[in-house]
């Protein structure tokens, strides 16, 4: 069943399974387009959870798309009136995911919650990485050996898709972004949001350690429209509109709160057409960096250097403090790993 080499291409089902988060499953798109490089013929399946699949929906390089509903299905569960509606569905989920033979199912994620999906595939070969968290290499029968951890993710991907063959390896990738493109260039003429350079402002993250002071938010808006004439868009997630409202309350100027109110291809093709994406350490900032986008990103407790916009065109600021990177969600320190960064730090970074 292995590649030989030499062209021939004896992988027919392929699994990919990397379910979150929205980041790191762009990440691996990369990956994804060389395995198929190497397997032209083969079909593909990729198993997600429902936070991220928007951005898999219609890939071309995707065959089947199945979607994970986990969070949803627990939640179900604990409650008497859907408990037998959610184990229907994840009976239905089982029976797609081992409803085909596999030739290779890989991990990608690396916990238990995608080791026992993996355990449970019906795949002649079961691959990941060695001395992945949560005991999840224990449900492999081939493991590569453990990655080093300040490698970036998305290279740690594509090391899977040279394992397997893969000669054509680079790290751009394919967003289904066809319909998506016409539809936000239309939504931005009739804003009246084409006549200048358009930044893209993504100011909230899911770990408060990540956070920018809302206030250096409105006042980076407010400097950029002043003293570079940009139009400004802000975007997130629904539960993200208070949150931009009260910096938008802030600002001298003008700028769009679109928080809600865009997909997430539809949010890869709004940046692709942006001049620049300012953003916290969050998911967004990889979809639109694969998305072509020029992305500005402020890192505190994370490392840049592992889960980074990919590219050297993009910007990383961070104050660099001894602690950091130190991955807590919760810090006392917090105010001064990304308070530190001033808003004349991030004005300096931008050339437009």
């Amino acid at each position: 069943m292995d590649y030989d080499g030499h062209g021939y291409d004896p992988m027919k089902n392929i699994l990919i399974i990397k379910l979150s988060a929205i980041g790191d499953v762009v990440q691996a798109l990369p990956a994804l387009e060389a395995i198929k490089k190497a397997f032209p013929e083969s079909r593909v399946t990729w198993v997600v959870e429902e936070a991220a699949a928007n951005i898999l929906e219609g890939h071309p390089l995707i065959d089947t798309l199945l979607v994970s509903g986990r969070k949803s299905w627990l939640t179900m569960l604990g409650h008497p009136r859907t408990a037998r509606e959610g184990l229907q569905r994840i009976a239905a989920f089982l029976q797609a995911l081992r409803a085909t033979r596999y030739d290779i199912a890989i991990d990608l994620q690396g916990l238990f919650k995608s080791g026992v999906l993996i355990g449970l595939t019906r795949a002649d070969r079961k691959i990941g990485f060695a001395g992945s968290r949560e005991l999840s290499s224990c449900f492999l029968n081939e493991r590569l050996p453990a990655y080093d951890r300040n490698k970036h993710a998305l290279e740690r991907y594509l090391d899977v898709a040279r394992y397997l063959g893969a000669r054509e390896v680079s790290s751009s990738c394919t967003l289904p972004i066809g319909r998506e493109l016409p539809a936000m260039q239309q939504r931005l003429s009739a804003a009246g949001l084409t006549r200048k350079p358009l930044i893209i402002m993504n100011p909230v993250a899911r770990w408060e350690t990540k956070l920018w002071p809302e206030k250096n938010f409105a006042a980076l808006a407010d400097r950029l429209i002043a003293e570079k004439q940009v139009m400004i868009i802000f975007t997130g997630s629904r539960a993200d509109h208070a949150t931009i409202s009260r910096i938008l309350d802030m600002m001298d100027q003008h700028a769009e709160n679109w928080a809600g109110e865009t997909t997430l291809k539809e949010l890869a093709a709004l940046s692709s057409l942006a001049d620049l994406f300012v953003t916290t350490d969050t998911g967004p900032m990889h979809v639109a960096a694969a998305a072509g986008a020029k992305v500005l990103a402020l890192f505190g407790p994370t490392a840049p250097w592992r889960t980074g916009p990919y590219g050297p065109s993009h910007i990383v600021v961070r104050a660099g403090l001894d602690c950091s990177p130190c991955f807590k969600r919760k810090c006392r320190s917090a105010i001064r790993c990304m308070g530190t960064i001033s808003v004349d730090d991030v004005m300096g970074k931008i050339l437009l």
